[in-house]
């Protein structure tokens, strides 16, 4: 058995583990040679963030569902580059609107040369993208597109904030299919799209990474409280101290709404206090590490990475199923 990308995948076949390095080893390279400029100071700003690391999640699953036709094709490399640099250039315009001064264990983008620059080369890297896209052909445009437009509309939704009467929770999770879930379902339909694969795999490995995508990002919120570490690639408790209200600050205001609870309550209150303060960082930390809000976070990550496991079902069994299977397993694992 071995680890295949930085997600901690454990690949129990030897050909799709060298296919899978092999095809990572790939993406890296097309991320390097889209990422370059004539002009060298576009060049550091576009690789910045690239450099700094990242999961790779997003080609690992296009290389995963391209296992299901031709995993040799042409197109399912670049394909995998095109959701990266996608996913790339969204990190530098997320962290001009978050303010956020670091982003994997470097500055930001932002905090480094200034929110123009940021902004710009965000855009920089969508238009890389875009090249790259017009080679694959009209349709991977158009799934693109209507990929893009969903993920800036959850963008758009979280900024606005719910609806007179929306429940805080549902609004959340609808942001979270545009923002995380659009892409994650592209990367499965890319790769068993490019590979040649049926109809029928093309539209359930997109059902698949949908589902996936929001248990990815339900895991990274249960992260951001429960981590001692930076397992999330952030200094724990970072959304907190940045006032970002994710699924279990959601479910703590629920059930104070609800039971009334004093101690629920005082612990909302503390949520909107200035928590630059490092001492009541820590004790809103290990208030909320211990609250019941935290499981129910987890349960909902649970509850989307099993509906993307059952989504599998009608594949055929073999290596590439057991892999995807495991990306599930990954997700839970990263929740505690």
């Amino acid at each position: 058995m071995s680890v295949v990308g930085p997600i901690g995948l454990s690949v129990r076949d030897r050909t799709l583990e060298a296919d899978t390095q092999a095809g990572l080893t790939a993406v890296e390279e097309g991320l390097l040679e889209a990422t370059k400029s004539d002009v060298p100071f576009i060049t550091g700003a576009a690789q910045h963030l690239m450099r700094a690391g990242g999961k790779r999640f997003r080609p690992l699953l296009v290389l995963l569902a391209a296992q299901f036709g031709d995993p040799y094709a042409p197109g399912v490399v670049p394909s995998a580059v095109v959701v990266e640099l996608t996913h790339l250039a969204t990190l530098y315009h997320d962290d001009v609107m978050d303010e956020a001064d670091v982003r994997r264990g470097v500055a930001s983008a932002n905090a480094r040369w200034g929110n123009s620059v940021a902004v710009l080369t965000g855009d920089f890297l969508f238009a890389r993208a875009s090249h790259i896209l017009a080679d694959l052909g009209p349709e991977a445009v158009r799934i693109q597109a209507e990929a893009f437009e969903r993920l800036v509309t959850g963008q758009i939704l979280e900024t606005a904030g719910p609806r007179d009467g929306q429940d805080p929770i549902e609004h959340y999770l609808d942001v979270l299919q545009g923002k995380t879930g659009s892409l994650v379902a592209v990367s499965g339909r890319f790769g068993a799209m490019m590979s040649g694969a049926d109809e029928s795999v093309v539209s359930i490995l997109t059902q698949y990474g949908e589902r996936l995508g929001i248990a990815f990002q339900l895991a990274d919120d249960v992260l951001d409280i429960a981590s001692d570490s930076h397992e999330s690639g952030k200094t724990p408790g970072t959304d907190l101290r940045e006032g970002i209200a994710t699924l279990p600050v959601l479910h703590l205001r629920a059930r104070a709404e609800a039971s009334g609870s004093a101690e629920d309550r005082e612990l909302c209150e503390l949520l909107t206090a200035d928590l630059s303060d490092d001492g009541l960082h820590g004790e809103v930390l290990r208030r909320l590490r211990a609250h019941p809000a935290l499981e129910q976070a987890r349960q909902d990550t649970l509850r989307y990475a099993e509906e993307a496991r059952a989504m599998l079902a009608p594949l055929p069994e073999g290596a590439a199923k057991a892999a995807l299977e495991g990306l599930c397993d990954a997700v839970v694992h990263r929740a505690g």
